[in-house]
């Protein structure tokens, strides 16, 4: 049975990917990375916002300035990109856009990437730059923890770090379709096989070998966050598609928070692909998330 044709511009790109990816089985890591800067392209240019490159607490990335947002409030913007692949190139625009809806500041890592550098760098990495924000005055409770995919991953192990840790946590935790189960069980990897134009298991089980190429455990909660405990944990937001593969570990986090008494929003994209936002200025649903997002941060 053919599989169904993208109908969104977003569905399109992985479409457009997935056929290179099929065509060059061999393709480099590199050129891979080359690839996944095109992630951009969904995403049109956010008006009334600059761009600087900078670094933050050593670790270098883009800070994004809405005008008139506030300086005091701050996202820090865990990319995707299966911990291997994706900048703050491929995301700034996003980040644009969400950070001027929500009226911060927010700062893209280009945080350490795999297989160079396995589990914990990436959290290692985020941390150094929420502590450089606390140090720099800036409140733990106006600070928001921001991840898609592989980076909702990182922004929800680094919360927990920072508990395990006995430091402050951030005010707020702001994941888009997040990538969770590193043992790659996840019932809607196939089960939404035929509607996700991006995700698929041998896809992730790469990016798990390139993440856990230092020896860390599958089922270590830092690195698979749906084996933590969520006692405590700061106001959390998801979103995520329907019809994607990685679907059910939205619904697994959301359930588990909730159970530890965690105030959750889960907001579903149905008919939606991957990280449905990056579609923000192209599409009205991504538009509608960006803004359901702003209302949940002010609230």
């Amino acid at each position: 049975m053919p599989l169904p044709r993208p109908s969104c511009h977003l569905g399109k790109i992985y479409a457009e990917w997935s056929v290179e990816f099929e065509a060059n089985p061999e393709m480099s890591l590199q050129l891979m990375r080359w690839v996944f800067e095109d992630w951009q392209r969904a995403t049109t240019e956010p008006e009334g916002v600059t761009y600087a490159t900078t670094t933050i607490g050593g670790v270098p990335g883009v800070l994004v300035t809405p005008v008139d947002a506030d300086p005091s409030q701050v996202m820090v913007v865990m990319h995707g990109g299966g911990f291997a692949l994706g900048s703050s190139a491929s995301h700034r625009k996003l980040a644009g856009h969400l950070a001027k809806a929500c009226g911060t500041h927010a700062f893209v890592l280009d945080f350490r990437l795999a297989p160079e550098f396995p589990f914990p760098a990436q959290i290692e990495d985020g941390l150094a730059v929420y502590q450089a924000l606390l140090d720099q005055g800036i409140k733990a409770d106006d600070v928001c923890f921001v991840g898609d995919s592989a980076g909702g991953n990182l922004a929800v192990a680094m919360t927990l770090t920072l508990r395990r840790d006995g430091r402050p946590l951030p005010g707020r935790v702001l994941t888009m379709s997040p990538w969770l189960n590193m043992e790659n069980t996840g019932a809607t990897i196939e089960t939404n096989n035929d509607t996700d134009f991006l995700i698929t298991r041998e896809g992730l089980a790469g990016n798990i070998g390139r993440y856990l190429s230092g020896g860390a455990d599958p089922t270590d909660p830092y690195v698979n966050p749906l084996y933590a405990t969520y006692e405590g944990f700061p106001r959390l937001y998801v979103c995520a598609a329907d019809t994607e593969s990685l679907f059910e570990d939205s619904e697994r986090l959301v359930d588990l928070a909730k159970n530890a008494g965690v105030d959750v929003t889960f907001s579903i994209g149905k008919g939606m692909q991957h990280v449905f936002p990056f579609q923000a200025g192209r599409l009205a649903r991504a538009d509608e998330e960006i803004a359901s997002m702003a209302a949940w941060y002010r609230s």
